[in-house]
Order: structure tokens, then C-alpha cells, then sequence
């Protein structure tokens, strides 16, 4: 795909004239944008102070990511930072058609200053500088067949670098990274389903039409079915303040929940059936999906009767604080792959069948894993929402799809830009806390490797980090954001670290 930019000169006698309007402008906004930061930074700073003294010492486009929690207050409706959908673009979109044409460009600069490191293994974040910037490209299409059908189609490209190619942090700290530098740079599908809506009431409401959803409106009590190739955070787990690497946190375990082992090739997509239930205050959903092949990777197991995933997620639309806005969320999960055992790994290696526990030295054998999640959204105040996360697997089996966490809890605040008067302005400060069982601790004590971490040997600590962002709305579709990311024992590992990410993010939505 080549894009092409036509230029159009001014004659000089405009020029000047030209130049003096948009030099007013662009110091207007730039003013504005100075006022928004101050701002901010003295809203992360009150945050921070008001944080536990010891918290640092013991260390995707969705409308309905906002939608179920618009739904949920009466009284006081929430304002939380607006969905891609509510983002300008650089380019008008289809309104009252049955087509959708947008897209996207995500561009994230990362880098961390040399930290103390006591030893390094095959899988272990580099203590020395580093810089890296990743990419992802995406083209959003979509026709709707009929009043309760359509298809949904996008194109992506996802390329650039990884800090340390993306290895040893659990968290890691770019979303947007290709965790396999050796797959090809060509773009391919990312999404590709049918989406057919049963009418279950004759009622209607609004729907704010998006990549993933082409309908103006929807019945209030309805069946959703889609098929075909999608992420299952796509629909389970989100949140409308943290689930966002376009212009929310871009953090692995603030985006989505950690412990959540999601069915996922190495691009974040799997193939599979969404079922979701929705009425006037709460949902519930459920997918099979295809698991891969081996852990973190790029072919999938086309026998759902021998690898398969089961997610369940049920939806309380219903706020803690009264007359406040707020959602629950539960999930569930169960996996059949071919996984091996931390166990039996670690009881070779002790045996001398192999030179380091191998959680890959076994025969082709289906395990099960299992985990739960919950996930919150409260309003605090016409500007604050509030999210938290909180995330548990069993732990025995390999980590396979997502990351290398058996426990999490995040949590967060986000601030709509309407509070300094930019609404297309966000921010947020989140905390995040991340383990692994015992097992998986003495996997990697004793020189095993996973597929994100392996220092060759461990002094176990809970992995924890604390992100920020500030996301300025530079002009229609480009936004621009500078973050923040503090990690303690990165790896779960106290002999190295801790770690500071500085990032800078470039968004264009067209």
C-alpha cells in the first residue's frame, strides 16, 4: 500500500499571511496544551504521594468499551475518555451507509538507561541502553449484508523492534511489539467474521457505530454471534480506561488481565464462536477459540477436539458508589493444549534427563489450564474513572499464549481532557503487581526458560510497575503522547533492576 501526499503551494503573496494565521493557531493550541499538562502532572503527583509508602519498595476499537458503562447511570451519567469511535480522524467517515472504511497508525518509541543487573540469562531484559520503536497499521472494512448482518474485515501490519526483543518482563511494557522478530514484515488478516445480531425485544437503543459494529441501532435484549478470526480481548475484559494501547496505558498487564491466558497465535488473534447475551443491565458472553500449536506460537490446532479454549465473562452493569456509573466484569477461562508440567520438568532436570528443566522435552499431550478475572470501572467524578483488575490461573502448566503470570492486580485512574477543557485529551497513573506460583519459581531458579523469561537463575520478588501517559489531541486524527514506566524486578527477579521506560507514542486515526 503506497500513500501518496499532494502539496499545494500557496502564492507568495498569501504566504505570509498564511503562515502568521496557522503560527496563531498552532501557539493557541500549544497553549492550551501546556495548561493540560500542568495539569496533569500535578493530578499524577497528588496520585503518587497518596499512594502507599511501600508500593514501590516491595517491588483494541471498541464503542462498547463504553457503552456498558454509559448504560449504567441515570442520574449522573459518566464521561469517560471517549472511544476510538468518538476520536477525531484525519479523514470523514461513512455516516448512514452500510460501509465502514477507517484506519490507524501506532507508532511507540521506547527506551531505558543501563540498571543494575547481578547476572543475565538467554531470556533476560538487557541491562544496557537500549532503544526500540514499534508499529502497527491497520485497515478497518466492513459492509453490513443486511438489518442484523455483516462482515468485518481488516488489514494490519505490525513491525519495528522490541526492547531486548521482547524479552524477560512479564509486563512488558509495549503492547504493540511483534513478539517473534523472525515473522515476515508483509501485512496480513487480522480480523475476519461474520457478525449476526438476533432480536430478542422489539425495543431499541442507539448504537455508536464502530469497526466492530456497523449498526445504528440494536435491540435492547439481543444474541450476538460472531465467527471467523478475531482477539479475544476484542470482547472479554475491557475497560474503558485501560484496555487502549492507541491512547490509553500500552503496558502488557494494564491493558488486559495477565493471568488470563488467552487463546492467541503469536499476533494476539485466534479463530473461533462469540456468543453474547445482552439486556438492560448486564450481559454474558462466551467463545471457543483455537489454541497454537506451541507456546507463543504462529500456527494454530485445527482439531478444536483435542486443543480448544472456553472463555465466559458475565457483565453487571451496575456502579459501586450510588448514583455513580460503574461495571463488573467475571471471567473465566479453561485452555487444552499441548502444555507441558513445571513439575515434571523441574523432577527431569533433578533426575539428569535433562542439562536444565525443558518445559517443552515431552510428547505431544493435551493438559488442561484454568483462571479467573475480574475487572471493575467506577466513576469518580464527571472527569475520573477508576479501573482495577484482578487475576488468578492455576499455575502448573505452562505459560502458553499470552504471558508468563499466574497472579495479577492493577489498578488505575483515567482523566478525560474535558477537565482542562481539551475533551479529546486523556491521562491516567496505574499500579501493577504481577507473581507466578511456586512451581513456575522453581522452573526458573533452576535455569529453565519460558518463552518471555529465563535469567538462568532467580531471586523470586513480585514483579511490579507503575505506568503513566498524558495524550494530547495535536490536531483532527494525530494525537501524541509522552509515558512513563517504573519496574521493580523485572522477571520477578531482585538481583536486577529496577527499570525506567520513558516512551513516546504517535497516533493517526484516518
Amino acid at each position: 500500500m503506497k500513500l501518496k501526499f499532494i502539496c499545494n503551494i500557496a502564492p507568495a503573496a498569501n504566504l505570509s499571511k498564511t503562515c502568521l494565521r496557522a503560527s496563531s493557531r498552532f501557539g493557541a493550541i500549544a497553549s492550551r496544551v501546556a495548561r493540560g499538562a500542568a495539569l496533569f502532572f500535578s493530578f499524577m503527583i497528588a496520585l503518587v504521594c497518596a499512594a502507599p509508602a511501600n508500593a514501590q519498595q516491595s517491588d483494541a476499537p471498541s464503542a462498547t468499551k463504553c457503552e456498558s458503562l454509559q448504560q449504567s447511570a441515570a442520574e449522573d451519567p459518566p464521561n469517560p475518555p471517549p472511544s476510538d469511535d468518538a476520536t477525531e480522524s484525519m479523514l470523514p467517515h461513512f455516516k448512514d451507509s452500510r460501509f465502514w472504511l477507517s484506519g490507524q497508525a501506532n507508532f511507540i518509541f521506547q527506551t531505558h538507561p543501563p540498571f543494575h543487573a547481578g547476572y543475565s540469562g538467554p531470556n533476560s531484559l538487557s541491562p544496557n541502553y537500549e532503544k526500540a520503536t514499534s508499529r502497527v497499521l491497520t485497515l478497518y472494512t466492513g459492509v453490513r449484508l443486511n438489518n442484523s448482518t455483516e462482515l468485518l474485515v481488516d488489514i494490519e501490519e505490525a513491525g519495528g523492534t522490541a526492547l531486548s526483543t521482547g524479552l524477560g518482563l512479564a509486563g512488558n511494557t509495549d503492547l504493540d511489539i511483534v513478539r517473534n522478530p523472525l515473522l515476515s514484515k508483509a501485512p496480513y488478516l487480522g480480523r475476519g467474521m461474520i457478525h449476526k445480531v438476533f432480536a430478542l425485544s422489539k425495543d431499541k437503543i442507539e448504537n455508536q457505530r464502530s469497526a466492530f459494529s456497523l449498526f445504528d441501532e440494536l435491540p435492547r435484549r439481543r444474541l450476538e454471534l460472531r465467527f471467523g478470526k478475531f482477539s479475544m480481548p476484542d470482547f472479554f475484559d475491557v475497560n474503558s480506561v485501560g484496555s487502549d494501547t492507541h491512547l490509553q496505558f500500552i503496558n502488557w498487564t494494564t491493558d488486559n488481565n495477565a493471568a488470563w491466558d488467552y487463546a492467541a497465535d503469536t499476533r494476539g488473534y485466534t479463530v473461533g464462536l462469540t456468543a453474547d447475551y445482552e439486556d438492560r443491565n448486564w450481559g454474558f458472553r462466551f467463545a471457543e477459540a483455537l489454541m497454537p500449536k506451541v507456546a507463543n506460537g504462529i500456527d494454530l490446532v485445527w482439531k478444536p477436539w483435542q486443543a480448544h479454549a472456553e472463555n465466559f465473562e458475565y457483565e453487571l452493569r451496575h456502579g459501586v458508589v450510588p448514583s455513580k456509573a460503574g461495571v463488573i466484569r467475571l471471567l473465566a477461562y479453561t485452555n487444552y493444549a499441548n502444555m507441558g508440567i513445571y513439575r515434571d520438568a523441574i523432577a527431569n532436570f533433578e533426575a539428569g534427563l535433562t542439562p536444565i528443566p525443558e518445559i517443552t522435552a515431552h510428547p505431544w499431550h493435551i493438559t488442561r489450564k484454568y483462571g479467573f478475572g475480574f475487572n471493575t470501572e467506577q466513576t469518580l467524578t464527571h472527569y475520573l474513572t477508576a479501573f482495577a483488575r484482578v487475576g488468578w490461573d492455576n499455575g502448573k502448566t505452562e505459560s502458553f499464549a499470552y504471558t508468563e503470570v499466574d497472579q495479577t492486580v492493577a489498578t488505575g485512574v483515567g482523566a478525560s481532557g474535558a477537565w482542562w477543557h481539551r475533551r479529546q485529551d486523556r491521562a491516567g497513573i496505574a499500579f501493577v503487581t504481577n507473581a507466578i506460583k511456586k512451581d513456575h519459581q522453581i522452573y526458573l531458579a533452576d535455569g529453565g526458560l519460558g518463552f518471555l523469561l529465563g535469567d538462568g537463575k532467580l531471586n523470586y520478588g513480585r514483579e511490579n510497575i507503575v505506568e503513566s501517559y498524558f495524550t494530547v489531541h495535536l490536531w483532527r486524527g494525530i494525537y501524541l503522547a509522552p509515558g512513563l514506566q517504573h519496574i521493580n524486578s523485572p522477571g520477578y527477579n531482585r538481583d536486577r533492576g529496577p527499570v525506567l521506560v520513558p516512551s513516546f507514542r504517535a497516533h493517526i486515526e484516518f
